[in-house]
């Protein structure tokens, strides 16, 4: 129910985008259009732990977010694209319809999950007292702390690196948004892959290898990315690793709670994360003008891998039969 009422949502900000006339519309629509998508990422992971046993959310969930990298690629072109032809209202027509064809998905072919769900009144202050609740015990409390500084060294890393690469490599923006392009790739290729190994061969080990690799690439950055070329490769490996983390991490998450817990859990750990993205984008800026670019891949890795230790040390993993398990 929570995703229909999600993309139906949704379809209504995008239709409000084609009304904007100034900046305080525009930003009234993407704030609406962010409370949609609030909805849809906490309740899209909350269904896979519902309707999937453990043992195979690894693998649903990195579908799901190779999904949505998929999405951003093509779509940021075909936006592009359409709105250069026909205006920028055509994109937010087109992509309306697209989500409306979402919804007749889903409600025609998705079923409702098996599991518990709470029959409490929802209200703020119960929604609050929840979080309060949950956030007490020890597991789920050092589960949202690492989602934040999870996006937190990301944010750090990666809103400044385009400007350090136009400004001080000299590379064009048509080479950078290639770079995303390949970075896009290689999350979609990565994600099913990372979170079927995870559901083999257990979660925790293949976060921390992931945070480890992904401090290692940041660390190396300024001193080997030189040309398009090795900013590619560099930008390849950045997006594989982090596939890596977010597809076994996810399904994690969604086991540390009872069923009517976890469209909670898993909502409070994404706004956290968007919440430590935004505190990393203000930190970047003063790092990069103030002691450059290598400063923050350094602070950068610093929270990556304190992500993976705290995965590693604080957050258990349920005791299954993850080598015996079967994935398509």
């Amino acid at each position: 129910r929570i995703l229909l009422i999600g993309c139906g949502t949704m379809t209504v900000a995008l239709i409000l985008h084609t009304l904007v006339f100034d900046y305080a519309t525009f930003l009234a629509v993407r704030v609406f259009a962010g409370m949609a998508g609030g909805m849809l990422s906490g309740a899209a992971v909350s269904y896979i732990g519902d309707y999937f046993p453990y043992e195979r959310r690894g693998w649903a969930t990195g579908w799901v977010m190779s999904g949505s990298a998929f999405g951003q690629i093509v779509g940021i072109p075909i936006g592009i694209v359409l709105a250069g032809r026909w205006g920028f209202r055509v994109p937010f027509y087109v992509f309306a319809v697209t989500m409306a064809a979402t919804i007749l998905l889903l409600f025609f072919k998705v079923p409702q999950p098996p599991g518990k769900q709470s029959l409490e009144q929802l209200t703020v202050g119960k929604a609050a007292a929840d979080y309060v609740a949950m956030l007490r015990r020890p597991e789920v409390a050092w589960a949202a702390a690492a989602y934040f500084v999870m996006f937190l060294g990301v944010s750090i890393f990666i809103v400044y690196l385009p400007t350090w690469l136009e400004r001080d490599l000299g590379i064009s923006g048509n080479q950078i948004a290639l770079m995303f392009l390949v970075g896009g790739i290689a999350n979609v290729l990565t994600g099913p892959q990372a979170g079927k190994w995870s559901d083999r061969v257990g979660r925790k080990g293949i976060i921390l290898l992931a945070c480890i690799g992904l401090s290692a690439l940041m660390l190396l950055t300024v001193p080997l990315v030189t040309n398009v070329v090795t900013a590619c490769v560099f930008f390849f490996l950045t997006m594989m690793l982090v596939a890596m983390r977010i597809s076994p991490f996810s399904a994690l998450l969604t086991s540390l709670v009872k069923d009517d817990r976890r469209g909670s859990l898993m909502s409070l750990a994404i706004a956290l994360g968007q919440m430590g993205f935004a505190l990393g984008g203000a930190i970047a800026g003063p790092l990069f003008s103030g002691l450059g670019y290598s400063s923050n891949t350094i602070l950068g890795a610093v929270f990556v891998l304190a992500m993976g230790l705290i995965v590693w040390f604080f957050i258990p993993e349920p005791v299954t039969q993850t080598s015996l398990a079967i994935v398509d």
